[in-house]
């Protein structure tokens, strides 16, 4: 995943209104928790008199998912809207926001070191993502302002009164009638880091308590986008819909688990992408995200006809983490290897052709060398296109991260031997000479290519001709490698575009919602949380009401038997 300070050009024009519903978060005086909200005042009172506040430049990064990437395109696009300048330039910039990851050790010390290196350049520093989240009390973050996960739309007035001196911390959950909520409006505005693709994140958290995941911590509980939040429309259609109104041609579903979607609010995935299905416009495409084993299970027969349906990629990401059952329950993954196989198997004798990308964690404390044997086993039997093979990292405040580790060597050689098995076939060869169509929608890696995908979402490489981005292009495969193929354009074959307009040009906010737009919207949110507190009060009024009523009768009966008892 590419960084976020990719996204917009230096010097592209961000042309919004410049008001908003400002809410000054209160002072604390006292020691907080982690789940409240604080400021720490400035020592020098001329800090705070000089900031015109939405003057300034902003440079952000970020690591990790594209849960990540999304929530990174909604904090620039608020703060672009607001008048912020987003630079690619960090020691341009005035502030650093910086989107942390918490998945991987690597991950989390380049995440200190851009910390340290905006102090040194002498920054405001904003952080925001899973490390912070998790653990905001670390001491390489003392003094710094947060963004929870879950309140992104409050990304304007951290950078505010980060710019003013101030210290602030934002970390609470969405609740709606105190049920967690799947986060942020997705109606905000947002700066696509590519114009032709809408991330959306449908749900945040997941059901699972794996032994080794540390982004538990950060994102909790399950907590999914209900799909009747607003009155009229849901949200994630909608989100779906206006993206494709300026010119987006693919749509991505993320969470950290796409699979667990609605089972907080009692909707299933299929319900969700049969409703998606239906808005997106001829030729564009939709990915789904990741799932585990254990929530795809239950819907197999559905998602295999969804995957087959023309406007949706056959493709999805099934992480196995180990071909031992053993390794499984200290993981405490919830599914056995012949489940996750279960999965593999329905899928491709439904969906033919479909790609099946996993992952593999190498070294789990305690995996033996008869248990990496069972993971070398499963990944020669099904020979996956994408195999993400990643060393056991121990994540701090983890119950793996306890358990007696293996030595760094043997994980090192394990890593090594697996890869040697991914790396000893090649899954493309037989698509030489193929005719595809390919959605191209961004710049290769070495620059003088394009990226399309066809329909199982196999990478395809494509001169770097300017009319072809954003083009459903006909090709003939004239090469392939370990992970792509190129084509070669059919001359006879016109380049077709599937969006309902030209896409944004890239740095340009999507998406605006009015202040009106978003208070009314606030409105009826609260007007339905006090509904519901008022049927809640009715429903408590009529049960101490009949309680009351059962008391007084039971006392009536038991004088009535008292005095028969007496005569």
């Amino acid at each position: 995943m590419e960084d976020i300070e990719d996204l917009v050009r230096e010097g592209a024009d961000l042309i919004a209104p410049r008001s908003r519903n400002s809410v000054m978060p209160r002072v604390r005086r006292r020691k907080v928790l982690p789940s409240e909200e604080a400021i720490e005042e400035p020592e020098c009172e001329s800090q705070c008199t000089s900031i015109i506040p939405g003057t300034q430049k902003v440079y952000l990064k970020t690591w990790g998912c594209a849960h990540n990437s999304s929530d990174s395109e909604y904090m620039a696009g608020q703060l672009a809207a607001y008048g912020y300048k987003i630079v690619d330039e960090k020691f341009d910039a005035d502030v650093w926001v910086l989107n942390s990851c918490t998945v991987k050790n690597p991950a989390e010390d380049h995440f200190r070191n851009e910390i340290k290196a905006g102090r040194e350049a002498g920054k405001k520093v904003v952080v925001a993502g899973c490390v912070s989240q998790a653990a905001p009390r670390s001491e390489f973050l003392e003094g710094l302002s947060i963004i929870g996960v879950q309140q992104i739309d409050r990304v304007v007035e951290v950078v505010e009164e980060t710019l003013k001196g101030n210290s602030v911390r934002m970390l609470g959950q969405k609740k709606q009638a105190g049920k967690k909520q799947g986060g942020a409006s997705l109606l905000l505005p947002k700066v696509r880091r590519n114009p032709l693709i809408e991330i959306i994140s449908v749900n945040t958290g997941c059901l699972n308590q794996c032994s080794y995941c540390k982004t538990k911590h950060a994102r909790g509980e399950l907590g999914s986008y209900s799909i009747d939040i607003l009155p009229l429309t849901e949200e994630i259609v909608a989100r779906a819909k206006q993206s494709f109104s300026e010119g987006v041609c693919e749509v991505w579903l993320t969470s950290e688990d796409t699979g667990a979607y609605g089972r907080d609010i009692g909707v299933s995935l299929p319900e969700l992408l049969w409703q998606l299905v239906e808005v997106i416009p001829e030729g564009c495409r939709l990915r789904l995200g990741m799932t585990n084993p254990p929530y795809i299970l239950d819907h197999l027969e559905e998602m295999s006809k969804i995957m087959q349906h023309p406007r949706v990629y056959a493709f999805l990401h099934v992480p196995v983490q180990s071909g031992s059952d053993g390794v499984l329950g200290e993981m405490k993954r919830e599914y056995t290897v012949n489940e996750f196989c279960r999965v593999v198997d329905f899928l491709k004798s439904r969906v033919p052709g479909i790609t099946i990308a996993t992952d593999i964690i190498c070294g789990f404390p305690t995996e033996t060398e008869e248990d990496f044997q069972e993971t070398v086993k499963l990944c020669s039997k099904y020979k996956f296109p994408s195999l993400f093979i990643n060393q056991f990292y121990p994540r701090p405040g983890t119950p793996a991260a306890k358990m007696q580790r293996i030595p760094t060597k043997e994980v090192k050689n394990r890593t090594r031997r697996l890869t040697e098995v991914f790396q000893s076939y090649r899954p493309y060869d037989h698509k030489l000479g193929e005719k595809q169509t390919v959605l191209v929608t961004e710049e290769a890696h070495d620059k003088e290519h394009w990226v399309g995908h066809n329909k199982y979402y196999e990478q395809v490489l494509v001169p770097k001709n300017e009319d072809f981005l954003g083009k459903l292009v006909e090709v003939e495969i004239i090469e392939t490698g370990k992970h792509y193929m190129r084509g070669r354009p059919i001359e006879t074959s016109k380049p077709i575009s599937p969006a309902m307009t030209e896409y944004l040009p890239k740095g340009e906010i999507s998406g605006f919602l009015s202040t009106q737009d978003i208070s009314d919207s606030n409105k009826r949110n609260q007007m339905k949380e006090d509904l519901a507190k008022q049927e809640r009060y009715i429903i408590l009024s009529f049960i101490l009401l009949i309680s009351a009523l059962l008391v007084k009768l039971a006392w009536v009966c038991f004088k009535m038997l008292n005095g028969n008892m007496i005569d």
